[in-house]
């Protein structure tokens, strides 16, 4: 479990490793651009919701040392949320799917023939 510190206090909300490193580029990429945005969650007391902007500062914590391999459609899908006027509503138990496979194809690597005056 990691946990997203927010500002100079010691708030610090709790979210699953997967989850966090989803949001820790969706969050840098905002912010990097300077786009603010509300971010909003449910837990067992309610909901709660936090402004997110360049002068505010974070800190992401990873309970795991290891790398999470990153879904593209999920961070672009939460990209468009944080986007929309209700902002990015997260469900800190919503399971993120592997990354979609693509199908690979062999890349050929033609030789340009060159034309030859004859």
């Amino acid at each position: 479990m990691g946990q997203l510190h927010y500002g100079n206090s010691d708030t610090r909300i709790e979210i699953p490793d997967r989850l966090l490193a989803h949001l820790k580029v969706v969050i840098a990429t905002k912010l990097r651009r300077n786009e603010s945005f509300m971010m909003s969650w449910t837990t067992a007391e309610g909901r709660s919701s936090i402004w997110l902007q360049p002068s505010i500062p974070l800190r992401f914590v990873f309970g795991t040392a290891d790398m999470e391999v990153l879904n593209p459609v999920t961070v672009r899908d939460m990209a468009n949320a944080a986007t929309s006027s209700a902002g990015l509503v997260v469900a800190l138990d919503q399971e993120i799917p592997d990354a979609p496979q693509r199908e690979l194809r062999p890349v050929t690597a033609g030789v340009p023939r060159l034309k030859v005056p004859a």
